[in-house]
């Protein structure tokens, strides 16, 4: 059949949940035996997020073929098992940048560029790229954004005219708003939902169902009353209550019947029930731990745990399948120094140093890494990370003190981290970097080899700073083992030292193919030698 495509927006307030209600349905279809793709529209002008402040924006997320994107594409992936593309995310600024360029080409034979019809044409355009392939039975879309914002107009009005011109059994729109419980009055108000939903008929588009978003049980009176005051359907409303974590919305999408309902509204008779019974073993023992892990994360970005969304979400899958829970403690790596890293990171059974950039912090990032190789804890770093301990093991083992990236000191006598090749002539800073999926090589009866159970692997990237391999010879001698290398550029992609319980780093990020149903083996690894130790030697 051709793909039949939904659309789901928000009203009233953002972080209410759009993208894990989209993938959350997503993923109920998909138990079902259809085929889903799901994108997210960004209302912001940046052509990606690449050049933002993780803590303006949160992590950007990166995709199999380098494409930088909103971090929900990351809940996609997690919740679907599949890889998303530099098509499953658009932003303002790319559809812009697309019809300026078309219009200094010539493209509009002389017109007028507007809003409407050039910048809608080019959101519809984009919008069925996935469904045009002819892979997928449905695809979802997640508008960005609050209905009412002046950035999502051209996007809600794109989708209007998208439904007029598919017509209405191949175009579903799904509504997600806040139902308030006041708690000096004692009642739940529907008010908010009402307004939202009127804003956006005033936009012409009707949605199809409400999801509620709710901390408060709603009574069937309660639905009714919405459903009546919105037109939809009573069955078309659905709650969607406060869970302890978001892998329990799939399953109580389920409950609330999200997917049938769909179904129904697209006249799609009797497909098989959702298998959902892997999905439930896992949601059942992430709530019966054996036992609790404690890792200490040193970053940069700390006070804003979304900068490190998809390595939290990983360490839940791993700790899972470890059957313990892996409790999380955030050191800001500015204010750990040789003085205080003991008592800091006292009682961590393991230590990561994760991922980021510039020089802000990256002494507390070495400190820490020294620490965790001179007391014999599991450690793990990530891109940063595994650049901070080789500056480590070649300031302390090596005799080079001012060994340093050329990053953070171009000027050093010894670059043991240097700007790879291919990265020194660029001077555009967004969307340059060594991005996506590349081969990496594993050694064979390494540590990597025996986490990945095979020589050869496809990770991702996100750096333009590399080891320098003008060290390695030297590295090597004081017990570096470079286990994983590029076969095609010889860049070091793996480091691990045999003579430690368990010290291992990367220059990709494996947190971003970690999912539900397949957790990363370096994350599965790491968080089992972590949990074999219950005190820190």
């Amino acid at each position: 059949m051709a793909a039949k495509y939904i659309f789901v927006t928000g009203g009233v307030v953002s972080s209410l949940g759009k993208g894990i209600v989209a993938a959350s349905l997503a993923r109920l279809l998909q138990a079902r035996g259809f085929s889903v793709a799901i994108q997210k529209l960004d209302p912001y002008l940046n052509v990606d997020p690449d050049t933002l402040n993780p803590y303006e924006h949160g992590e950007c997320y990166v995709t199999i073929d380098g494409a930088v994107t909103d971090l929900d594409l990351g809940h996609y992936e997690r919740f679907l098992g599949i890889n998303t593309t530099q098509d499953n995310n658009v932003t303002t600024g790319r559809i812009y940048q697309t019809v300026i360029n078309n219009e200094r080409k010539g493209e509009y034979l002389g017109k007028t560029v507007q809003v409407i019809p050039h910048i809608t044409d080019e959101i519809k355009r984009r919008i069925q790229l996935l469904g045009a392939c002819r892979q997928y039975d449905f695809v979802i879309t997640e508008i960005g954004g609050t209905v009412g914002d002046i950035e999502s107009l051209p996007y809600v009005e794109s989708v209007r005219q998208l439904r007029y011109e598919m017509g209405a059994d191949n175009v579903l729109f799904i509504h997600l708003t806040l139902v308030p419980f006041i708690q000096a009055a004692g009642e739940l108000k529907s008010k908010p939902t009402q307004h939202s939903v009127k804003q956006l008929l005033e936009t012409g588009v009707q949605p199809d169902v409400l999801v509620l978003r709710t901390e408060k049980d709603l009574p069937r009176e309660f639905r009714r009353k919405i459903a009546l005051f919105c037109n939809v359907d009573p069955d078309a409303v659905v709650q969607s209550l406060d869970v302890p974590t978001i892998y329990e919305v799939p399953l109580m999408m389920q409950k609330e019947r999200l997917d049938e309902v769909v179904l129904k509204k697209f006249k799609l008779a009797n497909p098989p029930e959702a298998d959902m019974e892997a999905w439930k073993k896992f949601v059942e023992k992430s709530k019966h731990p054996k036992k609790i892990v404690n890792v200490g994360l040193v970053g940069k970005y700390v006070e804003l745990p979304d900068a490190y969304k998809s390595i939290l979400e990983a360490f839940i899958h791993a700790g899972v399948y470890n059957e313990c829970k892996v409790k999380i403690h955030f050191f800001q790596s500015e204010h750990i120094d040789e003085r205080t890293v003991s008592e800091t990171l006292k009682g961590m059974q393991g230590i990561m140093v994760a991922p980021g950039f510039g020089e802000r912090g990256v002494e507390g990032k070495i400190t820490a890494v020294h620490y965790a190789r001179k007391s014999n804890i599991p450690f793990f770093g990530i891109c940063l990370g595994m650049q901070c301990a080789v500056i480590e093991l070649a300031r302390n083992e090596l005799g080079y003190r001012d060994a340093q990236s050329s990053e953070i000191n171009p000027n050093t006598p010894h670059k043991v981290i240097d700007i790879m090749e291919s990265q020194k002539h660029i001077t555009n800073l967004g969307g340059t970097m060594r991005l996506g999926g590349y081969k990496c090589t594993i050694k064979e009866g390494s540590l990597a080899h025996k986490i990945y159970g095979r020589t050869e692997v496809v990770e991702r990237h996100r750096h333009r700073f590399e080891l320098n391999n003008e060290y390695l010879p030297e590295l090597e001698k004081v017990g570096l083992v470079a286990s994983g290398v590029n076969e095609q550029t010889r860049l070091v992609e793996i480091i691990e030292i045999p003579a430690h319980r368990f010290f291992i780093a990367s220059q990709f990020h494996p947190e971003f193919q970690s999912t539900v149903l397949k957790p990363h083996p370096l994350f599965m690894s790491f968080v089992k030698a972590a949990s074999e130790i219950s005190t820190v030697e």
